[in-house]
Formats: C-alpha cells, sequence, structure tokens
C-alpha cells in the first residue's frame, strides 16, 4: 500500500522521512499543508497539530524518528546497523539530533541578540559531543544509515545560513565538515526538498522580524 506523508515544504522533520523514501526507491504520494492554517481534516487525524505524518491506508504514524524506523522495516534492507547495541546507540543519536534542530530555530528565530547568541552557543557545543561520535565518512563508517538522515536536513540549512551570514559552526570540526558534506552531495538528500527550499527558509526567517532576521539578511525593513 502507497504510503502518503503530510508535510510542510520547509519541514526539517519531514525532509527525514523523503530522505528515506527515497534511498529505499519507495513510491509514496506528498501532500503538502500550511501549517498557520492547517485543513480541518488535518485537524482531525494528527494528535499533535504537528508534521510529518504518514497515511498508510486509515492508519495515521507521527514522530519523524517513528515514521524512518517504520519506512526502514517495510522497505528492506534496513538502513539499521545490525547490531543490538550500535543500532541502540544510533537511535539515541537521532533523538539527539532534534535538540540541534531546536537550538538553530531558536538561533534564527530570535527576538534579540542575547537569545541568538545562546543558542548559536548552545548548537556549537552540541556539534562538538556529535563530532565526537563520528566514525566517518557516515556517521557509522562507509555505509549510510538511517541517523545520517536525520542529521542531512541539518546541515543543510547550516549551509544556507552559512551562505547568508558566514559563520564558522564547523571549525575545528573536520570528521562532521566531511560528514556534511559527504550527505549533502548525496542524491537522495539533494533531491528531499522543494526547489524552492532556500527563498521558503528564508522568508521564514525574515517574517519573525527580530534580531535572528537582521542578522541573516531577511529583515526588510
Amino acid at each position: 500500500m502507497k504510503p502518503e506523508l503530510v508535510s510542510f515544504k520547509i519541514c526539517p522533520f519531514v525532509q527525514r522521512s523523503v530522505i528515506v523514501l527515497k534511498e529505499k526507491g519507495a513510491d509514496y504520494d506528498i501532500t503538502y499543508i500550511n501549517l498557520k492554517e492547517p485543513p480541518e481534516w488535518f485537524r482531525e487525524i494528527s494528535p499533535l497539530g504537528k508534521v510529518p505524518l504518514l497515511k498508510v491506508g486509515d492508519a495515521v504514524v507521527f514522530e519523524s524518528a517513528v515514521i524512518m524506523e517504520y519506512l526502514d522495516e517495510v522497505n528492506p534492507p534496513s538502513l539499521h546497523p545490525t547490531d543490538p547495541l550500535r543500532k541502540a546507540h544510533n537511535r539515541a543519536w537521532i533523538e539527539f539530533a532534534s535538540t540541534l534542530f531546536m537550538c538553530q530555530f531558536n538561533m534564527v528565530m530570535a527576538k534579540e541578540q542575547e537569545a541568538c547568541d545562546s543558542a548559536e552557543q548552545e548548537l556549537r557545543d552540541k556539534l562538538k559531543l556529535v563530532d565526537a561520535q563520528l566514525a566517518g565518512p557516515f556517521f557509522n563508517g562507509n555505509d549510510f544509515s538511517l541517523v545520517d538522515a536525520a542529521y542531512a536536513p541539518l546541515f543543510m540549512r547550516m549551509a544556507l545560513l552559512e551562505q547568508w551570514c558566514p559563520m564558522g559552526l564547523m571549525e575545528g570540526l573536520p570528521k562532521m565538515q566531511v560528514w556534511s558534506e559527504t550527505l549533502l552531495a548525496r542524491p537522495a538528500v539533494q533531491n528531499s526538498v522543494v526547489d524552492e527550499l532556500p527563498q521558503l527558509y528564508r522568508g521564514h526567517i525574515g517574517s519573525s522580524g527580530g534580531y535572528g532576521a537582521k542578522r541573516f539578511g531577511t529583515d526588510n525593513t
């Protein structure tokens, strides 16, 4: 049964699921909604009011990490390590990735400089923790895994932010630089977003009207 992914065009958590689907060569449909004005049918089936949602027949699956796991299981071979301990390790760092996305969000949407600087420093600190876990060139070594799909959207947005306001977030993190470059060169990652993502993402940041908007060149005032 062909799954349907419910998406918001700039959501990094949806992008995780699309990467997995493309890596698997799986057939799927994708429906884009406006989260600011979600349709009534979405309100009725989304327990948290967030994307991604995966519809499979009458069943609905939510939370991006859970969706990735499901898509991996029903489209073999698995993108998880076979060793149970290593698999658990990967799952833990997939969970940790969510905190980095929050730091990134808080940084770009900050109303004041202090909040922006604080989020940037927290992001830098957490990137160092992840870097210490890397085998290279991918997270576990030579093979692409679910954990790589979980972090790729973060790196795509970091690359855009560096274009608009160079910060050197990966300075002193050579393994992470290689990991990011390797992921961003991968077709499944490149083709996991809409063509207009840079413009949409920058416009979204600019809509905050705060310090983050000015810092990243999106404030039109």
